[in-house]
């Protein structure tokens, strides 16, 4: 059976996807008529991330594979990956990414076989990697330089147009690709290195989109939301507790506002919330001692952002983000299960239910609306709502009775349903007149942890849930 498995694992590993193949996996992603939205070749495109950011540190290409397949049966489309982590970057297969970590000198080898280990560099193997990830309908969110290059002026006005030429010229015929400029850094520290990268790529590569991936409790918008290289925002809400958050504009957990405040601005553009609190790690990140977050709270994050009107939402779990290996030295953040195992976390497994649940209404006139529930509270007490011209969500983090202010949606009648977010399974409740304020009772008893969705749909509707 190993022969077997090992026989099948060369196979996939030497057929690299056609363009034909990747092209309809993978089609165009393009900015929807609103400015709210992305679509695929036409189509409503819920991104569903996660952040596989060492997966080229880390991986060979055997375990690579193992890693798209899982995510992508799980529900996931877009893995966000960082191409140049730091000066040493290397793949522990094809070797260094840059001579000498130096930006302008990729370590490229003419002459190589791609397919035979140990003749491939590190740019052949991320061609590849782009290829494999397209065969099984992933796309990938490229970070071509992480901010420690930043920090040390490394990337800089010099530097940036000879590696972002490097890059766009090599990866603009991908059709999976994302570009994500930035890298985990605050803009301002150093603006004219990032917003030289995003010029160059952009002038080189103008058909597939870019956005900026900021430092934590911030958003691409507070300094690049007018930048002509920029299709959509990006914020990071990052891993603090309310309690550990002590910075200006505090917005603790509550990473909706990021989503609310960047639809605000103009001209309209979408935005994600590209990095929440990783399930399994410590709250505020180094902070040994202190509770990790669970699956309940990446599925908080998830549905805040998502019904505040992001179009789609990165998931991240500690040991797959740095695909740790037990009995090895981890990066950060003491990881206490492997890569492999942490593949199967809870929150990782019921991200695609939140996915599928929007996919199964129209997608592109849904709109946030917090007037649906005149009782919703701050922080967990929230109950976030979204609609669209014939059906309704609310979503409950503690499962608290709340009112539905109704009329807000078509039909004389709506039809009522629990949504499960742990398991994607609908119980219906019935049908209620669509007029005056309705109470609704969530199944269980009020704790955090017990979420549920309220699913409203006009009764004259024929629509299936997930």
């Amino acid at each position: 059976m190993r022969r077997l498995m090992t026989v099948l694992a060369a196979a996939a590993l030497s057929t690299a996807a056609t363009p034909a193949i990747a092209q309809d996996k993978t089609p165009p992603l393009t900015v929807s008529a609103g400015g709210r939205y992305l679509e695929a070749g036409g189509k409503p495109f819920f991104w569903l991330g996660d952040t596989g950011w060492l997966l080229l540190a880390k991986l060979d290409r055997e375990e690579t594979e193992r890693y798209f397949a899982k995510r992508a049966a799980q529900g996931y489309n877009v893995i966000q990956v960082m191409m140049l982590h730091r000066p040493t970057m290397a793949n522990p297969v094809a070797g260094p990414a840059l001579v000498d970590g130096d930006l302008t000198r990729p370590r490229v080898t003419p002459g190589s076989d791609p397919a035979k280990p140990g003749e491939y560099d590190y740019w052949d193997h991320l061609d590849w990697v782009f290829d494999r990830a397209a065969a099984h309908g992933l796309y990938i969110a490229l970070v071509p330089v992480w901010g420690d290059f930043a920090d040390f002026r490394l990337l800089n006005a010099d530097t940036a147009p000879v590696i972002g030429k490097f890059v766009a010229e090599r990866y603009k015929n991908k059709p999976n690709l994302i570009w994500v400029n930035g890298g985990d850094r605050y803009p301002e520290l150093s603006p004219l290195a990032w917003d030289t990268l995003g010029k160059t790529i952009r002038a080189i590569d103008p058909d597939h989109l870019m956005t900026y991936h900021p430092a934590g409790r911030a958003s691409s918008s507070w300094m690049f939301h007018t930048a002509e290289w920029l299709d959509f925002n990006m914020y990071q809400s990052g891993h603090q507790s309310y309690a550990q958050d002590h910075q200006l504009n505090a917005r603790g957990e509550d990473n909706w506002v990021y989503t609310t405040d960047d639809l605000s601005r103009s001209p309209a553009k979408p935005t994600i919330d590209a990095e929440p609190s990783y399930e399994n790690i410590p709250h505020g990140l180094d902070r040994a001692p202190e509770p990790r977050w669970g699956p309940a709270d990446v599925r908080r994050y998830a549905w805040w952002s998502v019904l505040a009107g992001a179009f789609g939402h990165t998931y991240g779990e500690n040991s797959v983000m740095q695909f740790f290996v037990r009995g090895t030295q981890a990066n950060a953040y003491w990881p206490t299960l492997s890569w492999q195992e942490a593949l199967d976390a809870p929150g990782a497994t019921q991200m695609h239910h939140l996915k599928d649940l929007i996919l199964s209404r129209p997608f592109l006139e849904r709109v946030p609306d917090q007037s649906l529930v005149p009782d919703s509270g701050p922080r967990y007490e929230r109950v976030a709502a979204s609609r669209g011209k014939s059906y309704a969500i609310a979503y409950t983090y503690t499962g608290r009775p709340f009112h539905v202010q109704m009329g807000k949606i078509s039909g004389k009648r709506v039809r009522a349903a629990w949504f499960d977010p742990r398991t994607g399974r609908a119980t219906p409740i019935g049908t209620f007149a669509n007029t005056g304020k309705q109470l609704f009772t969530p199944p269980g008893t009020p704790a955090p942890g017990n979420d549920w969705a309220l699913l409203l749909d006009d009764a004259s509707t024929t629509r299936t849930n997930p």
